[in-house]
This record gives structure tokens, sequence and C-alpha cells, in this order.
């Protein structure tokens, strides 16, 4: 039937699939069925990132380092108002008294802790995904069991890190924190990484572009949703927001598992397991040329992206005029993100299909970093919200181009078609890199310079860099891309 998966041999159209052992959808039934589901899977994990990273995260140890700081007496200190003393003094405009200055002392060795611990935080949990995201992606790619290859990953790790999640709520101190939010994230990824397989597994190469552009869409928004959500009800109901978070991940991994079946891989013919050539060929991705290349391309984005973004909330309380208090700061953070909606979904929902029509995906990559690049250096110019608005539309244009395009590039460019799961891993690992970099370079830049200039300053730097190391890679036009309806 028209509207049934289709079983094709990737003997028989070698251009179109990139494996045998999966359902491949060929009817437009199961396949918008597929996307619907992935959609909706991409928004909940994407929820959490946001949400988490954004606002829960950074109010959490916030609150956990400013009980180290400001005790007795100080408990109550007014931190905008301490912000812009602070500011009134180092323009020489107001002498501090002997207490404002005391004050101001803590202040700064607060600013100085909270951006490190968060710092801390998020490097060694994305240190843990990138060093063992590959690992699950050659485990995926050998996995036997009645529900194919990827789904018993995506079922069970979802599930568990779900539970993980509700956890971190809970977490007391700093310490505790870096050991839940780790298992927290790569178990999550853990699940992730499979479901991105199951783009290469499943779908045709001439209609990549497409999927990944609602998948794209589906990460956009629910990044949205996250900060919305989380920034508006943080008054209200506070780090709880955590378990509304782990409740949608759970039921949105069982219902993506139970609504798209694949093919059984009991009878999949395997060889047998060495762990030294598992080991020698942990990054044997990166010996292709084309692979290399976008693969740098896509840490040096995200690294200069995510430093940009990972003090977002304290930026607010400490680099705009006029400074904000942290529940101003939640409030405000969602605001900014939901201003570059129209731009990123118009965007997301044309570069993917587009570059499908066209037959190439570089030109569109390159776009994007440079129109990264552009916005990241409107705070700099202006350290303002307006300023902020600014650089969050252009950024979510350039975002809406890059993810559809990048995400089909790394598909296309696999070098063995047959461990995309553990390529694809390789590729999530880049992402990891650089947002595991980031954190890092954003609390020595303020350590350093005593403010958040510096963090923009290395962000473009880093993006810019992205926009050279994807030139050279040898593009040729797909065959029959004009034929790809748009």
């Amino acid at each position: 039937m028209a509207d049934e998966p289709s079983m094709t041999r990737l003997s028989e159209e070698p251009q179109r699939w990139t494996t045998s052992i999966a359902v491949h959808y060929e009817g437009k039934k199961p396949m918008s069925r597929y996307i619907r589901w992935y959609l909706i899977v991409s928004i909940a994990t994407s929820m959490v990132w946001a949400a988490v990273n954004g606002i829960l995260m950074p109010n959490q140890i916030q609150l956990i380092e400013f009980g180290q700081f400001f005790l007795g007496p100080d408990a109550g200190v007014d931190l905008p108002a301490l912000t812009e003393l602070g500011r009134a003094v180092a323009a020489g405009q107001v002498t501090p008294t002997a207490e404002q200055a005391r004050q101001l002392g803590l202040l700064s060795d607060f600013e100085t802790a909270r951006a490190a611990s968060l710092g801390l935080v998020t490097t060694v949990s994305a240190i843990l995904v990138m060093l063992l995201q590959p690992v699950i992606g050659v485990l995926s790619d050998r996995t036997r069991s009645k529900l194919g290859r990827r789904a018993p990953w995506i079922l069970y790790a979802g599930l568990f890190g779900a539970v993980l999640l509700a956890g971190v709520r809970f977490a007391p101190s700093i310490a505790i924190l870096v050991v839940l939010w780790s298992l927290t994230e790569l178990t999550l990824n853990v699940a992730g990484n499979p479901l991105q397989a199951t783009v290469a597994d499943r779908v045709p190469r001439e209609r990549r572009g497409r999927v990944t552009s609602w998948t794209s869409l589906g990460a956009i928004i629910g990044g949205l949703l996250g900060g919305i959500g989380a920034g508006a009800l943080f008054g209200m109901i506070g780090l709880d927001f955590y378990f509304i978070l782990a409740l949608f991940v759970a039921l949105t991994v069982v219902l993506f598992v139970i609504r798209n079946r694949d093919e059984s891989s009991v009878d999949m013919v395997r060889e047998p397991f060495k762990w030294g050539a598992f080991f020698r060929g942990y990054a044997s991705a990166l010996k292709a040329r084309d692979y290399r290349w976008l693969w740098i391309s896509r840490v040096l984005f995200f690294f200069g992206y995510s430093t940009s973004t990972v003090l977002s909330l304290y930026m607010l309380q400490s680099y705009i005029t006029p400074a904000m208090s942290a529940a101003e700061a939640s409030a405000t953070a969602p605001l900014i993100s939901i201003a570059s909606l129209p731009a990123t979904l118009i965007a997301v929902s044309i570069s993917g299909r587009l570059s499908d029509r066209l037959g190439v995906r570089k030109p569109f990559i390159i776009v994007a970093s440079v129109l990264m690049a552009a916005s990241l250096a409107v705070p700099l110019i202006s350290p303002t919200l307006p300023g902020l608005f600014i650089q969050s539309i252009v950024t979510g244009l350039a975002f809406g181009i890059y993810l559809p395009v990048d995400n089909a590039m790394f598909i296309d460019v696999l070098p063995d078609p047959e461990t995309a799961g553990r390529d694809l891993g390789l590729s999530i690992v880049a992402t990891n890199l650089g947002q595991s970099l980031a954190p890092a370079l954003a609390a020595v830049m303020v350590a350093v310079t005593g403010g958040y200039a510096g963090v923009w300053v290395a962000a473009v730097v880093l993006v810019a860099g992205a926009t050279f190391t994807v030139a050279p890679i040898r593009e040729r036009r797909a065959r029959n891309a004009a034929q790809v309806q748009v």
C-alpha cells in the first residue's frame, strides 16, 4: 500500500538510503506521522535545555552562591541597587562608605563565583556527554531487539533521564548539582543520539532537508516554550518547573516509540565487537576531509554562540543598563527569545527545503555563520536591553538558516552510512565540545576583565572562524535536487 513504510534495500537504492536495517518511509502517512512525533520529542528535549540552562540552573546556582557570600545582615542586600552603586563608583560619580566598599567587595566575589560555578556545572556535564556520545552511537548501531536498533535507547534512556531531571531539583550544593546534572544530560543525550540517527535510517536523501527543517523547528519551539515557561512560572513555582519538564519528556519518548515502530533488528548480522578496533575508529570519520571541516565548523559555531548565552541571565543583572533583579531578569530573558521567533520560523521553514531543491548546503551555512557573528557584535555597541533584543532577532534568523541545513549536511557527508549512529554521535560531540568549552571561557573572561564585554568579543571571533572552516568543503550539487518539491 502507498501509505505503508516500504522496506527498500540499500543495495537497490544506494543514493537514497543509508542503511537497509530499518523501516523506510515512502508513503505520505508514515512520513507525516514520524515527523510529527519527532517534532514533539524535539520540543520536549529542547524545553529541558532552554529552561534549565537559561533559567533554572543559573537561578539555582545563584541561590546557592548567594547564601555563601551574603550572610546575616547582608542577606537582604538589594543586588540591582548594589550593582548600580558599583557602576557609579567605577565612573567616579560616588565615593563609597566603608560599609558600601565591603559590600561591593562581596558583590565582586559573588559575580565571579556564580559565573565559575555555572561554568563548572555545564562544562563537566558537556565533557561527559562529549566523551561517551559516540559510544552510544556505536552500541545503537549494533543493537538487536524487536523494537529495532534505536527505539530501546530512545525509550529507556528518555525515561531514566526524566527521573534524574526531577532529582536535580533537590541538589543542595554545587558538588551534588554537578553530579546530578551531568548524569541527567548524559542520559537525555543517550536518547537523543539514536533519535537523530532515525533520520539517516528511515528518510531518503532527497527529503532529509525537509525533515530536519521540521525537527529543527521543534528545537526552536521547545527552546522558546522552555524559556518562557520557566521564566514566567519561576516567581510562582520556582525550581519545581523541573517536574513539569520531566513529565513531558517521559510522555513524549513513550509515544514516539509506540507511534513509530521500527523493523525488528533481532536477526541483524553484525561482526564481533572489538574494543581495540572501536577506540581506533572512535574518531575515524574525522579522517574524511569534508566531514572533518564540517565538524570543526560546528565546534566553532557552537563555541561562539554558547559563550554568548551561558551567562545571559547574569548579563541582564550586571551588564546592561539599567541592571535588573533576578526575578526581572528571569521574566525578561524569555521575552528576548520570543523576539527572534518570527525570523527563526521563516528561516527554518525555508532553508532546509531550499537546500534540498538547490542540491547544496554550504552556502547556507556560510551565510548563517556571518549573520551570527554580526549579531553577537550588537551588544558590544549597545549594552542595553534594546541592543539585546536586536541581537536576538538576528541570531534567530541565523539559527533558522543553520540548524536544518547543517544537520542535513552531516548526513550527506557521512563517510560510512552503515555506521551512521556512531558518526552522527561524533557530530553531536562537535556541538557538545563547543558548548563544554564555552562556560569556562565565559567565566575566565569575567574573572580576567571584571565584566562581560570580553565575553561578546570572544563569541564574535569564534563564530567568524566557523565561516572560514566550512569554506574548504567540496560539495557537489545533488543529482536529482531539482526534482524535490519545496
